[in-house]
């Protein structure tokens, strides 16, 4: 039966567009970190974090530095139809990411909140073998989706659909050009988006970076917000249960201050348990054995000699480095501008099938918000 929707409403893409709103509760959402579950993204350091919950009205009036890649990965992973496939327009192009771009940031701009988005440029060379990984688990995903949807088994269809998830180079590209048509600024990052949006935010321009990952912390960002772009009620996979997805708070101060360790610490912590440059870590270490042991022998180079089976397929020294001296660049500009409404419905609606009705709401309520945050000011004032 999923399978013959989902056909109806690839032939009619308006329809994918109308389905997805009318039955929000049918489309799969889970939080990015249920949806790879096995396959951890960035650093694993979520247990010895200290974190601070609140509300996403709490960041009213702050500027946030986004991860782009990080957040359409999530908007392409979680906006599907029953059977697992993305929305599509009438010409197959995939939608889900400007979905959830256009929804999202509108929302975060209705309630006050100043995206910057950072897209990612070349990856370092010693992150070859964490996208070959993912990619290998992506390839096995689809091939586990399309042997579930054969057997009917449309839950776990799902769910492997969801790790075959793949940001194309059109999509990055129409997410920019549907960002500057909603006068929200993006940067590109000459390499890591991660580390370029904490160098915003150590810099001053900007008061948050946002990520699910913890490689901001160890790329210095002061200030760190995780599930900006999906916080909400959320279910759980394979459970008729629904959490609260809630915006966390990290402030490496506090983090360097609670675990009794200093920054080059921390770094040193995360090459033990595995980075993106050195996904596998130390097999059997967990961050709280990791934390110890630096803690009693000062650095990683004078822990070794007490671990186990301790191999790196580099210098630990050579990772240390990406993380303390990233390659960033003070090229951008960071300016809010008022969306150009007629631009946007032209680029969505009609060249990507979205509703104009349902986008034209979305737009009107960030003007309102907007105004509203400035006690009903000028959008120019607002954006300045």
């Amino acid at each position: 039966m999923c399978l013959k929707v989902a056909k109806s409403l690839a032939e009619n893409s308006n329809s994918v567009q109308e389905y997805a709103v009318k039955h929000r509760s049918q489309i799969y959402y889970c939080t990015f970190i249920f949806i790879f579950k096995g396959v951890v993204l960035g650093v694993n350091l979520r247990d010895l974090i200290p974190k601070t919950t609140v509300k996403l009205e709490d960041l009213s009036g702050k500027s946030i530095a986004i991860d782009a890649y990080n957040a359409l990965y999530q908007f392409l992973a979680i906006i599907r139809q029953p059977d697992g496939t993305p929305l599509k327009d009438s010409n197959g192009r995939i939608t889900s990411h400007l979905s959830g771009l256009l929804y999202r940031t509108s929302n975060l701009v209705k309630i006050g909140i100043k995206p910057i988005y950072v897209f990612d440029g070349a990856p370092p060379a010693l992150k070859e073998t964490e996208i070959k990984r993912r990619m290998k688990i992506k390839k096995e995903s689809l091939i586990k989706y399309e042997q579930a949807v054969k057997e009917g088994r449309m839950e776990e269809a799902r769910k492997y659909a969801q790790a075959t998830s793949r940001l194309k180079d059109y999509m990055a590209e129409d997410s920019k050009r549907l960002l500057d048509l909603m006068g929200i600024p993006w940067i590109q990052a000459p390499s890591e988006g991660e580390a370029q949006a904490a160098h915003v935010v150590k810099h001053g321009d900007a008061d948050y970076c946002a990520s699910q990952d913890y490689d901001s912390i160890l790329f210095g960002a002061p200030r760190f917000v995780r599930n900006v772009t999906i916080s909400g009620r959320r279910k759980l996979p394979k459970k008729k249960v629904y959490i609260e997805v809630v915006p966390e708070i990290v402030e490496l101060e506090q983090v360097l201050k609670e675990c009794e360790i200093t920054y080059e610490q921390l770094i040193d912590i995360g090459i033990l348990i595995g980075t993106d440059f050195n996904p596998e870590g130390i097999k059997g270490l967990g961050p709280k054995t990791a934390l110890k042991l630096v803690k009693e022998h000062g650095s990683l180079e004078n822990a070794l000699p007490h671990i186990k089976n301790a191999e790196f397929p580099v210098q630990p020294q050579k990772i240390r480095e990406i993380f303390l001296h990233p390659k960033v660049t003070d090229n951008y500009n960071i300016e809010w501008k008022k969306p150009d409404v007629e631009g946007v419905i032209n680029f969505i609606c009609r060249e990507r099938d979205f509703s104009e009705n349902r986008v034209r709401k979305a737009l009107e309520k960030m003007r309102k918000g907007a105004e509203e945050l400035k006690g009903k000011t000028t959008l120019e004032k607002w954006f300045s």
